[in-house]
């Protein structure tokens, strides 16, 4: 989105000084101007969704912080101090500081899918059925579901377990490892492929 151009009557000094621009627009938000935070987003979000961007790689989940911080402008201009620093530095120490909440969200859900996949198997593995003949075959088919788990490549192995161990829908699997809902549908299709293919060696 290109800036635009400074009309007639702009005030002394905010076209050879941009930030001047952008603190009175915060100064503006602060005192709950919603046309001047519309305003402030037409300026700065193309080189702040840039930032998320770099640190996430992912244009959905950039999409969405950069509607996070946004939010989190809105809340806290009030506290902005422009002696402190730049406005647009300030605002990509948000935008940053939500990307990498983010990270962490995505990186958290990550570890408990494969921790909860993990204790499903040893839980799986113990077998508890009603005999020892039917313990042990099992327990022989948890091993084998398990080994061919183990041949799916990460990401794979991650969704199939979120998406039978959690039961949850293709949408909602989306959401909470953000990524996008065709990348989800395509790893399951070919993960219960592999699986199927895999444990029939095993049959």
């Amino acid at each position: 989105m290109t800036p635009s151009t400074p009309a007639a009557g702009t005030a002394p000094g905010t076209a050879a000084d941009p930030d001047a621009e952008l603190r009175a627009l915060i100064e503006r938000v602060a005192q709950r101007d919603e046309a001047a935070l519309r305003t402030l987003y037409e300026r700065t979000s193309p080189r702040l969704f840039g930032l998320a961007m770099r640190v996430l790689r992912q244009r959905d989940t950039a999409e969405d912080v950069l509607q996070e911080s946004f939010l989190t402008v809105w809340r806290v201009a009030v506290d902005y101090r422009a002696a402190l620093s730049p406005p647009l530095a300030w605002m990509g120490l948000i935008v940053r500081s939500r990307a990498l909440d983010a990270l962490r969200r995505r990186a958290t859900a990550r570890t408990g899918v494969t921790q909860e996949y993990d204790d499903a198997m040893e839980q799986g593995t113990e077998g508890e059925g009603t005999g020892p003949m039917d313990a042990a075959d099992a327990s022989q088919q948890a091993r084998a579901l398990h080994q061919c788990l183990l041949r799916l490549e990460q990401r794979q192995r991650e969704v199939v377990s979120l998406a039978y161990l959690r039961d949850l829908s293709h949408s909602e699997l989306a959401q909470q490892l953000a990524i996008p809902l065709g990348t989800v549908k395509t790893w399951i299709r070919r993960g219960l492929e592999q699986l199927r293919a895999c444990m029939a060696r095993f049959a």
